[in-house]
């Protein structure tokens, strides 16, 4: 009986030993890799107050896991309207632990509405019949503690509101 039991746990172990060694290691660039996953809404309406919003959704990778900073901002969002950085938000520093093999998931952010931009000069945020609706998309990148910047996504159109 005794030496049952351990030829059953010797079993046990070697089958440990070699499911854990088919687990690949995620093998990520140490430049974080981000990629669009969703918006939540596709329509805002116009202001200046930040009285209107939606979320946007987008994976991320990281080879040294060095991403997340207390002290700076690392989240950028440009309007490509103007090329304006409209928003900047700061990534939380992110757990070292396990970073030598990357790490990977999810960040969702919430985008402030804005202004209706107009082609003929008419101020900013103005409601405007003659122009009721104006289109943007945004572009999203991040940057990790070292400097190195991510690739760029774009969101789907946004279809802002004149009123």
């Amino acid at each position: 009986m005794k030496k049952q039991f351990k030829i059953k746990y010797f079993f046990l172990f070697v089958g440990f030993i070699v499911l854990t060694s088919c687990i690949k290691r995620p093998d990520f660039p140490d430049e974080p890799v981000i990629e669009f996953i969703s918006m939540n809404r596709n329509q805002m309406i116009q202001d200046n107050f930040n009285t209107d919003s939606l979320r946007i959704t987008f994976s991320f990778t990281d080879g040294d896991g060095d991403l997340g900073n207390n002290d700076s901002l690392n989240i950028f969002i440009r309007d490509n309207r103007d090329q304006f950085i409209a928003s900047q938000y700061r990534l939380p520093m992110l757990p070292s632990e396990g970073a030598s093999r990357g790490i990977e998931g999810e960040i969702t952010i919430t985008i402030y509405t804005t202004c209706c931009i107009f082609p003929d000069g008419t101020p900013p945020c103005t409601p405007s019949q003659l122009y009721p609706r104006d289109t943007l998309t945004y572009d999203i990148f991040i940057k990790d503690r070292a400097g190195h910047e991510s690739n760029t996504i774009t969101t789907n159109p946004i279809v802002l509101l004149c009123q």
